[in-house]
């Protein structure tokens, strides 16, 4: 069995695959103080859950922005899982993908994931965008090739500056939606600010980077933890996949092996 381990700022999403088959997967908060034991403690536990032991786990792959999560997973799984993980980077896997952008080792692990599995299974050209701590838009032309996109604040962050960076605007759940975008009251114009406003941002952006793909007509792919939250507040996403992250590792793992 294949464990693929995307670690991001906020979550960690962590999946075990026989061959191509998501067998299972979780969310789990990032916590960038976890030691190795802290990790093997903790998902000792969910493996237990579905009946699963470490020594099931043949081989691992890693995708992470955050460093110091980067190097306790890889000790976790050298130690704990025996296996020698892969950690993916454009100068550590073969991706088939041309990264057409300045410096092509700044891109972040998790994009260049999502640009390959989502080219793989639509093939055309292709405006990824990822709803986590940060969004960021990845484009892809009809032949395969990364060339860029866009990071914005994500919906986590905006929330806590508002809470914070404010004497008397609360912190609001945004799970419900808001009954209008005129807020008759200051939850309701916050969550319209927020669902609305982002929608109306992820619509403009997307615009604007289909002009420039032109004549190319890019399909456009949601995943992310908070994209199925967006998603009805934009008119710009034909396709929403919560696993594409996952799915790219699993690809990336079987073209380099």
């Amino acid at each position: 069995m294949l464990l693929a381990v995307d670690i991001g700022n906020t979550h960690m999403v962590i999946g075990i695959f026989t061959g191509p088959t998501l067998r299972c997967h979780w969310r789990v908060k990032t916590d960038k103080g976890s030691t190795v034991d802290e990790l093997a403690a903790i998902f000792h536990g969910l493996f237990t859950m579905e009946g699963l032991r470490f020594n099931d786990i043949s081989t691992t792959i890693i995708s992470s922005v955050v460093p110091t999560m980067q190097s306790a997973w890889a000790a976790f799984a050298t130690r704990y899982l025996n296996t020698t993980p892969l950690v993916v980077g454009t100068d550590t896997v073969q991706t088939g993908m041309p990264v057409l952008i300045d410096n092509p080792t700044e891109i972040g692990a998790d994009r260049l994931v999502n640009a390959v599995a989502a080219y793989t299974r639509f093939k055309s050209a292709l405006i990824v965008v990822d709803f986590g701590t940060a969004i960021t838009w990845d484009c892809i032309s009809a032949s395969g090739e990364y060339l860029g996109g866009a990071i914005a604040p994500g919906l986590s962050i905006a929330m806590e500056a508002l809470g914070s960076r404010t004497a008397k605007l609360p912190q609001v759940d945004i799970s419900t939606p808001p009954a209008a975008p005129i807020g008759t009251n200051t939850v309701a114009a916050i969550k319209s600010g927020i669902l609305f406003g982002y929608g109306g941002m992820v619509d403009g952006l997307i615009r604007r980077l289909r002009e420039q793909m032109a004549p190319a007509l890019p399909q456009t792919v949601a995943t992310g933890g908070m994209a199925a939250l967006i998603a009805p507040y934009t008119t710009s996403i034909d396709h929403l996949d919560p696993m594409l992250t996952l799915t790219g590792l699993q690809l990336l793992h079987e073209r380099n092996t």
